[in-house]
């Protein structure tokens, strides 16, 4: 048996599309939606991630607001231009990069994000409104993960679904999607403080796997048959690669031999994230001329 790859760039690729669809037609109306995207220091992985989603929205026809700062900048001075970009009527979602310099109280860079601004849906107001099924932006990644199970038709009501990670980027938001009624799964979450983890995971129809820990769930953790959905992107030392490391997820790749589904890292839940936080930018854009 082998897995069917849940391919991520495909449907991210028609989500992307969409976004430059619907873009199109705002600038017909004389509004360029605008991700405003405020990076503190020089992190690598951060610029890399920033430049991708930078590229991303040229390609969809919309405005990016590129706000490099220097280490060294104050708490202060973070919560003025945040503040500013919140007043700015021109641009219509606010991304802080993570991380941030020790001496910036991230939770207060956060909290001073304009909810209706708050593409990232990091805001105690945006979560809120996620977990009561209130109108509002959905976590980019755990919203990813919902529109991977629907465009493959994978069950998921009724099934138990076992996320192993309590991140409040994916695993606390995910589990609290799952369990809403349009989905309607029973789900177990799992973490550091789970004793026999592999107790667990065996009982997964839908195994989601968030945990930062490169190829951590193996092949016997995993029963026949069941979707494993793998969240993790880590870079591991490999001498005999061109760039000195590997990209892989935080499942082992031969779980592929027994799951029905599978997602592949790269090309999984990567391209998804960024092709909803075009979403939510262009949703933030509709929403100012409702």
């Amino acid at each position: 048996m082998s897995a069917i790859l849940l391919d991520g760039k495909a449907l991210g690729q028609k989500i992307r599309q969409n976004a430059k669809e619907r873009a199109a037609a705002l600038k017909e109306k004389g509004i360029i939606p605008c991700l405003a995207v405020v990076l503190v220091g020089n992190d690598s992985a951060s610029l890399s991630y920033v430049k991708s989603k930078e590229k991303a929205l040229a390609e969809a026809g919309m405005d990016s607001r590129d706000i490099r700062l220097p280490e060294e900048t104050s708490e202060e001075e973070l919560l003025s231009i945040i503040s500013g970009l919140n007043k700015d009527d021109k641009v219509h979602g606010i991304l802080i990069q993570s991380p941030l310099p020790k001496h910036i109280d991230e939770e207060k860079a956060i909290l001073s994000v304009a909810p209706q601004k708050d593409v990232d849906c990091f805001h105690p107001v945006s979560v809120g409104n996620a977990v009561l099924e209130r109108p509002g932006f959905l976590p980019c990644t755990p919203h990813g993960v919902l529109k991977l199970l629907r465009e493959y038709n994978i069950p998921v009501c009724g099934s138990h679904a076992v996320i192993v990670g309590r991140s409040n980027i994916v695993g606390k938001p995910l589990a609290s999607l799952l369990v809403r009624r349009e989905y309607n799964a029973t789900v177990t979450l799992c973490h550091t403080g789970t004793k026999d983890l592999a107790s667990y995971t065996l009982q997964a129809d839908i195994l989601i796997v968030a945990a930062r820990n490169p190829e951590f769930i193996k092949a016997d953790m995993v029963k026949e048959g069941a979707v494993v959905i793998d969240v993790g992107i880590n870079r591991v030392d490999d001498p005999c690669a061109k760039k000195g490391y590997r990209v892989c997820g935080d499942v082992d790749p031969c779980v592929a031999q027994k799951a029905s589904f599978f997602t592949p890292v790269p090309g999984g839940v990567g391209p998804m994230t960024i092709a909803l936080l075009l979403q939510n930018v262009i949703e933030a854009a509709e929403a100012g001329i409702a």
